[in-house]
């Protein structure tokens, strides 16, 4: 794998709020992002979603769990994990997801597509809410 990769996925690894201005160094100014819940076009917007996780979650964190490149572009599988402060407070939640990253030629992302499924990672997870989508999936399938 590349050393820029490599630190980028260490950087996710171990981002917490006082590290956030950081994320500045790995992103080019007009970057892109996009996740099931945001679609935004600068560093600062995504600085900013990932500002507000601190807000509704105690202790966020991405474990990386392999890493797939190719030129410009790369994969990282990862788990998210935290605890939600509204819900449920002492038990931890995993998300199980994927980012698709391009690489500019500073070797800055350039574009952050996230995949991961809302309805079966969060929603089915939440108190009334899960409840329901445990019903329709159960109903669907």
């Amino acid at each position: 794998m590349s050393e820029r990769l490599d630190k980028l996925a260490a950087y996710f690894e171990s981002i917490s709020e006082a590290t956030l201005p950081q994320l500045r160094d790995f992103y080019a100014p007009d970057a892109y992002f996009k996740d099931p819940f945001n679609e935004v076009r600068d560093v600062a917007s995504i600085e900013h979603i990932f500002a507000e996780m601190y807000v509704s979650l105690h202790d966020p964190r991405f474990v990386v769990h392999s890493r797939i490149e190719q030129d410009f572009d790369a994969f990282l599988a990862w788990d998210f994990r935290f605890r939600i402060k509204k819900y449920k407070p002492g038990v931890t939640q995993t998300i199980r997801g994927s980012s698709h990253l391009k690489f500019d030629v500073q070797n800055r992302v350039c574009y952050h597509r996230d995949y991961w499924d809302a309805a079966e990672e969060l929603y089915e997870k939440l108190p009334l809410v899960g409840g329901l989508m445990r019903f329709l999936k159960k109903r669907v399938g």
